[in-house]
């Protein structure tokens, strides 16, 4: 280790290849330290095959990634399944604009050309996030990667379907749903709403009759044509005489009823709301309730139809103003207000989304009655616990979730249509002979492919091979990995996808396994900027992991992530947090190149006995650490696991440790085993430094000898509370003893004796720890007061120096002359802070500034009369 810091690119661009080849991540990676019936399995959240990795990627996978190596040292048969999501809307997107940059479209092109050329982006592009994974130093089993379009898992999404639609549990039907122009039908979830600027538009409805008009107000005026009633509150005193009176739609004079119904807010705007069943959710079911006419003013690409009148094949939003100007010349507008309301948009095109009513197909909300049921009855716990009553909250609201798309790339719907007898029926075969009702060969399949969450549902048992079209897989438990692995372990993921993904995944694991897909769920806040900002591009406070680990190693992104990780509570990211970490990195480098200085290589830790002093203090701390670490991994509190490392290592082994080996060299050998086995307890954090330094200190390479991550995960042992006990008050004392020394102008000096009072016990061993690392010719232990001595207080013991020797004239005098400095300053800032008319006329930040100082100075002149008290008492 003849370098002075630790060079991170070099270790992690040799590391990771090693352990991979030697498939170290796989099922049976740890064989030789595998325990009896411990298995532990974990899903990766598949990523978008269009992803590239960012901040919130790198927290997912380095939280999964610690936990799987602690299991996986532990002795556990481990799994961390990774793979790739297919990504519907986000991948054709990808491609659709790459084929308008070449001057033509997926139509010209064909269905089976375009996927052709999608499944072509797809392997020379897609999964770039899995190769910037391994940057991050994580450890799936890669031979098991699945992408949720392979073979197997499309047999398992047509299983699945299938079931389902026999069942009755998935059907076909109008709805209104919510509908992308651009991308077609979305759920719920994958609407995203926006504060928008808009208006109110006040619209004159006449009477058919001729005898006056209502006034109706709208956010969307192009939509007005297709509505079929005007409603009022059956008890609003005001309207009662105008139900069932005929109003005539402007410009194109249909006429249309006035109803009651308890759906009106009687004391919102007039009182009057206009319905229009088509195009909005409320006015759909009011629309059914009053069996009206449901008129469908624009089509799937958002043009404006034969109900517009003469704005037919305009769009939707373009149109807008030009309907808006035109029932101003025909004076058929009151006012417009400013308005400031919420608008939905496409979670992926950012296209504002519409109500529509639209032929789907729709997994009945009923499905999720027993996944429910069973996370009521407490088979799941929810990491932080609070995220259980959101999830029941949406459950228990659950609709009908909408599982159609648009789209030409996704798994393709599998149910087929006789053309001759009308017959429908969803089959598993890729493409079924003849029609099983009535034998014709003239069909047909559903052409819209399926939600990309549909295919993701099944991912926590779909890639243990259920469905896979393998026999022996198709029976439930019957494989291994079924056995070993279903219900998983633990999920870790963000808490933004709790319903896209989550939910999903419960629902369908109770469905066809019988049992909640999870034991444990990790739900994590976001990843935001220093000041608590969301990170955005416009905002230019993005974060790059990437370029994070370019500049300060894998291991300090991870350890900052991991230590930031406060379980419900968003992580503010910033590079000095990262720097700070890149530090502990060097100072564990410096530990073990002091180490090395006096002995060259180290033994395991469990094959010596420990028997010096600093030796049994430094075993038994590292117990301490060990049972905190073990205690928080598993409960998934990372922070603490992270910040008890970095106290234990920093603070007691590397200040303090080191330290205080210089007095017992001995101990060196020791001390290095046990900071061998401290880098078995932080591997899962920090994978390829502890590698490194393990390997160093052991005199072997990785190159050439086994990973220290299929190594065992340290165990506590006995703590030594009477050691302990010793060598707090040893340290104490020289912390004491050299602030007493500074008191004197004597910090960096040897002075001849000090004296220590304590009501611990005390030996000689304690003598040379204190002379050695507090430069005193001799120390004594003392039961009562000294007089004529300096003296400080520690928080276990009290020091005295005498002052026989030494002339405190120039000290005391250079105290007074401070001490009268600091009352000049004080006295200034307090009559300008006690002037009202500074207080008041000043610069807000001025008076801050002077409130600061004044609280400063005051902090200082009582430590220099504190100091003035002990010496002129001696």
């Amino acid at each position: 280790m003849s370098k002075k810091s630790y060079d991170p690119s070099s270790v992690e661009s040799a590391f990771y290849p090693i352990w991979e080849e030697r498939g170290y991540f796989e099922i049976d990676g740890n064989k030789a330290i595998q325990k009896a019936d411990k298995n532990f399995a974990i899903m990766m959240p598949p990523p978008n095959v269009t992803g590239r990795l960012h901040i919130g990627h790198s927290l997912t996978f380095t939280l999964q990634d610690i936990i799987v190596r602690y299991k996986r040292m532990d002795g556990y048969k481990t799994l961390w399944q990774p793979g790739t999501d297919h990504a519907g809307i986000a991948t054709q997107n990808v491609v659709e604009k790459q084929l308008l940059e070449e001057g033509t479209t997926k139509e010209e092109l064909g269905r089976e050309k375009f996927l052709e050329r999608v499944w072509a982006w797809k392997e020379e592009s897609g999964g770039i996030m899995v190769g910037q994974l391994r940057k991050m130093g994580v450890s799936p089993a890669w031979s098991r990667e699945r992408f949720t379009m392979d073979e197997g898992l499309k047999s398992a999404v047509k299983e699945a379907f299938v079931n389902l639609y026999d069942k009755g549990l998935i059907v076909r039907g109008n709805y209104m749903v919510n509908w992308c122009t651009h991308d077609g039908a979305l759920s719920d979830i994958e609407v995203e709403y926006e504060e928008h600027n808009g208006h109110f538009y006040h619209v004159r409805y006449p009477y058919a009759d001729g005898s006056g008009h209502i006034v109706v107000a709208t956010t969307r005026p192009e939509t007005y044509f297709g509505d079929t009633a005007v409603m009022v509150h059956p008890d609003d005193e005001r309207y009662k005489a105008l139900i069932g009176k005929k109003l005539k739609l402007p410009l194109i004079d249909r006429e249309i009823p006035i109803i009651a119904d308890e759906h009106v807010d009687m004391e919102f705007g007039t009182g009057m709301v206009k319905v229009t069943p088509a195009h909005d959710p409320n006015d759909y079911e009011v629309g059914k309730r009053h069996d009206l006419e449901f008129i469908t003013v624009f089509d799937e690409k958002g043009i404006l139809n034969d109900f517009a009148g003469e704005f037919k094949g305009l769009e939707r939003l373009e149109a807008r103003d030009v309907i808006v100007k035109r029932l101003e010349e025909e004076g058929f507008v009151e006012k417009i207000e400013e308005h400031v309301h919420q608008v939905g948009h496409c979670y992926r095109c950012k296209n504002v989304v519409e109500p529509y009513i639209s032929k789907q197909w729709f997994v009945r909300a009923e499905t999720a009655k027993g996944s429910i049921e069973k996370v009521n009855d407490g088979l799941v716990k929810f990491f932080p616990q609070h995220w259980i009553n959101s999830y029941n909250a949406w459950m228990n609201d659950l609709r009908d979730w909408c599982i159609s798309r648009q789209l030409w790339w996704g798994h393709r719907i599998p149910v087929f249509y006789c053309d001759d007898c009308g017959h429908e029926w969803a089959s598993q075969q890729e493409e079924p002979e003849a029609c099983p009702h009535c034998s014709s060969k003239n069909i047909v399949q559903d052409p819209d492919v399926l939600d990309t969450w549909f295919s993701s549902a099944l991912w926590p048992f779909s890639t243990l091979g259920w469905g896979n079209g393998d026999p022996v897989m198709d029976k439930l438990f019957e494989s291994d990995d079924l056995k070993n692995f279903y219900p998983n372990s633990l999920l870790i993921t963000g808490f933004d996808i709790l319903f896209f993904w989550v939910a999903r995944m419960m629902l369908m694991g109770e469905t066809f396994m019988g049992k909640l897909p999870f034991e444990h769920i990790y739900l994590h806040a976001l990843v935001r900027d220093e000041h608590g900002q969301k990170m955005s591009k416009s905002k230019g406070n993005v974060i790059d992991p990437l370029d994070m680990v370019e500049k300060y190693s894998a291991d300090a992104l991870r350890f900052t992530l991991a230590v930031l990780a406060v379980q419900g509570r968003d992580i503010r990211l910033s590079e000095e947090k990262l720097e700070l970490s890149r530090n502990f990195t060097n100072k564990l480098y410096n530990a073990a190149k002091f180490l090395q200085m006096n002995v060259e290589t180290f033994d395991n830790l469990e094959n010596i006995t420990v028997t010096t002093d600093l030796g049994r203090y430094m075993q038994s701390r590292f117990n301490a650490a060990v049972v905190e670490t073990r205690g928080f991994l598993d409960e998934y509190r990372f922070n603490d696991a992270a910040t008890v490392l970095y106290r234990f290592l920093w603070n007691e082994f590397c200040d303090w440790g080191i330290e205080l080996s210089k007095v017992s060299k001995e101990s060196v050998p020791e001390l290095g085993a046990i900071f061998k086995a401290s880098m078995k307890l932080l591997h899962p954090f920090m994978p390829f430094m502890t590698e490194y330094l393990y390997h160093e200190l052991s005199g072997t390479s990785l190159e050439t000898g086994d990973s220290i991550m299929i190594s065992r995960y340290p165990e506590a042992g006995e703590r030594d509370m009477q050691i302990e006990a010793m060598f707090d008050v040893i340290m104490d004392a020289i912390v004491t003893v050299r602030r007493a020394k500074t008191l004197i102008d004597m910090g960096n000096q040897k002075i001849e004796e000090a004296y220590v009072k304590t009501d611990a016990v005390t030996s000689e061993a304690m003598d040379a720890y204190i002379c050695r690392l507090g430069k005193v010719e001799k120390v004594g232990f003392v039961t009562e007061k000294m007089e004529n001595a300096v003296s400080d207080v520690g928080e276990k013991v009290e020091v005295f120096i005498p002052t026989g020797s030494i002339d405190l004239a120039p000290i005391l005098d250079r105290l007074e002359k401070q001490n009268v400095k600091l009352e000049k300053e004080i006295a200034k800032l307090a009559g300008m802070l006690n002037n009202e008319r500074f207080v008041a006329n000043a610069p807000e930040e001025v008076v801050a500034t002077n409130r600061e100082a004044l609280v400063d100075a005051q902090n200082k002149q009582r430590k220099i009369l504190d100091q003035l008290e002990s010496l002129q008492g001696a």
